[in-house]
């Protein structure tokens, strides 16, 4: 099926959103608190919504990325965005079993926090993940550590996902292989990169996405069907809020290779998700190729490549 929407993913959809904080201690007596604190950007109209779980990147907020997943939401989709951790080693290993385990919390603790005839498919979930988030979401995919999940993920999505530090060197556990279309999945992957990720800022930093543990290496490991876009002229952390505050909100525009604005890459990140969601969620590919074909209004030049 292919159709055109009459608002553009690009810009705000047409439900009302709202941004719902749940911290890991919101017990009552009728309900059970999740694993680690969310974020939830949910519509208030009423109906049955797909689920995409959005995990942040390395050292960042769940709430530096509001203004885009309530653009995700405005289309009809439920968002989560869990606070993993605030302080973390090296190592994912913990972020991957929080993750698995909120994916678990879902179908028992979920609804209880939703507006009142906001309904969770939960037969229509996607995972994704920012920088060390892509890489945790694909490490829970390939079923790292043994991890599995009682909630079978549709859709996984990486936005600009990074499997270790500069010079190629990956932190554990492992998800590249470097043998390429190795990813064993049974669901449909997007790739969304940065190119200017993998340029230092200053000298005095590396890359917040190097070359050999980026965008690239991930989507050289997919199998058909996976959908690859790159936003030439922005940066790692362009997705993100405006306005990020404090040290760790500030150091996003003095740590990473930034385009002029971040507001491009937010609204291009939001629509690539909402088509390729409604794509691989509605059977309606309408959006999805129509970007791919540059048939709409785009926000931003990018390169393509796909498996399909």
């Amino acid at each position: 099926m292919c159709s055109y929407s009459s608002t553009s993913v690009f810009d705000i959809g047409e439900y009302t959103t709202q941004i719902l904080r749940v911290e890991s201690d919101s017990c009552t007596h009728n309900n059970i608190p999740p694993p680690k604190p969310l974020l939830i950007a949910t519509p208030l109209e009423a109906g049955e919504f797909p689920l995409l779980m959005f995990l942040h990147g390395y050292l960042l907020y769940n709430f530096f990325y509001s203004q885009l997943i309530q653009h995700v939401a405005s289309h009809g989709f439920i968002v989560i965005a869990p606070q993993l951790y605030t302080v973390a080693g090296p190592d994912t290993s913990d972020e991957i079993h929080s993750a698995a385990a909120i994916t678990n919390w879902l179908s028992q603790g979920l609804c209880k926090f939703l507006p009142a005839n906001v309904i969770p498919n939960l037969k229509k979930i996607a995972l994704s993940g920012h920088s060390r988030g892509g890489k945790t979401a694909f490490a829970l995919s390939l079923r790292k550590l043994n991890i599995s999940t009682d909630i079978k993920f549709s859709a996984l999505i990486g936005v600009d996902p990074v499997d270790g530090m500069d010079k190629g060197k990956q932190t554990p556990p492992a998800v590249l292989s470097y043998v390429p279309h190795s990813f064993d999945f049974d669901m449909p992957v997007m790739v969304i990169g940065s190119g200017l990720g993998e340029v230092r800022r200053n000298p005095f930093f590396p890359p917040c996405a190097p070359k050999g543990v980026n965008h690239e290496n991930f989507f050289s490991e997919c199998k058909k069907p996976a959908w690859y876009f790159v936003a030439k002229d922005y940066g790692h952390s362009d997705m993100l809020d405006d306005d990020t505050k404090g040290i760790r909100g500030k150091s996003t525009y003095c740590l990473c290779k930034n385009g002029e604005s971040r507001k491009p890459m937010r609204k291009f990140v939001g629509g690539v998700i909402v088509a390729f969601l409604k794509a691989y969620f509605h059977d309606d590919y309408g959006d999805l190729l129509a970007i791919r074909d540059s048939h709409v209004s785009l926000p931003l030049d990018f390169k393509f490549d796909s498996y399909l």
